[in-house]
């Protein structure tokens, strides 16, 4: 079991139409997680805190950063959550 704390850039996000910033955001957390630890992003689960900080402001207006703990299993799943605040 392997852990780690990432900060994870979501400036692509700004890219996508303001209609879609907030699903473009979820999708560059499954592609930066899959990147760092090196798991297919079907192999990643999300808390639901993570989805509730980037909605937090609504679909248009996601944070640019966000602070997550990995943890990767031994069967190569990852559970990610939001670094508590």
């Amino acid at each position: 079991m392997e852990e780690r704390i990432y900060t994870i850039p979501l400036r692509a996000a700004k890219r996508a139409p303001r209609w879609k910033r907030a699903n473009r955001a979820i999708k560059e957390v499954y592609i930066f997680l899959s990147r760092h630890t090196k798991t297919d992003p079907e192999m990643i689960k999300l808390d639901k805190s993570i989805n509730e900080k980037i909605w937090e402001r609504g679909i248009q207006k996601p944070p640019s950063r966000i602070r997550v703990r990995a943890v990767k299993l031994e069967d190569g799943t990852v559970e990610a959550e939001l670094v508590g605040e």
